[in-house]
């Protein structure tokens, strides 16, 4: 499993807490072992920039999830096949407001951020009600599964 954490935000996170997070969410979503993540943390205008980039929208935001291998969650009797799951970009400048505002800490955001962008590049969107109920519930479960409490409540929209 390679799972790397790079750091350009300035922010100081818990980064082995996040890979960690991520293996859990592996080993729960039956994700092949060598599958590959790359989480990035960057600064606003960095963030600002990937957004323009990708998503072709103005101003920063909490996290934005690149695909590469259109990986899908797998059952136990078939693990998702190895490949490169993708990217995650996260920003702690925002999420920090975000936590700020829910009145939760900092690094739960960052593992509430962290996990909602692997479900993004699983396939999991929220665009429709039916599909915001699942991705977030399983957001919920997976984080309180690894958490051993109440998950935060959501911040991303």
């Amino acid at each position: 499993m390679s799972i790397e954490v790079n750091n350009e935000s300035g922010v100081q996170v818990d980064e082995a807490e996040l890979v960690a997070l991520s293996r859990y969410i592996f080993e729960q979503l039956y994700i092949h072992p060598q599958a590959e993540l790359s989480i990035l943390l960057v600064d606003e205008p960095a963030m600002e920039k990937l957004h323009i980039e990708l998503m072709d929208e103005p101003g920063s935001t909490d996290v934005l999830s690149v695909p590469m291998d259109e990986l899908t969650p797998g059952t136990p009797d078939r693990p998702t096949p190895q490949g490169m799951l993708g990217d995650i970009a996260i920003c702690p400048q925002v999420a920090t407001v975000q936590a700020k505002n829910a009145g939760h800490p900092l690094q739960d955001e960052m593992l509430l951020l962290t996990t909602h962008g692997i479900l993004h590049l699983l396939g999991y969107d929220h665009a429709e009600p039916e599909e915001k109920a699942e991705m977030f519930g399983l957001q919920r479960e997976l984080l309180s599964g690894f958490t051993g409490k109440e998950a935060p409540a959501e911040t991303t929209q």
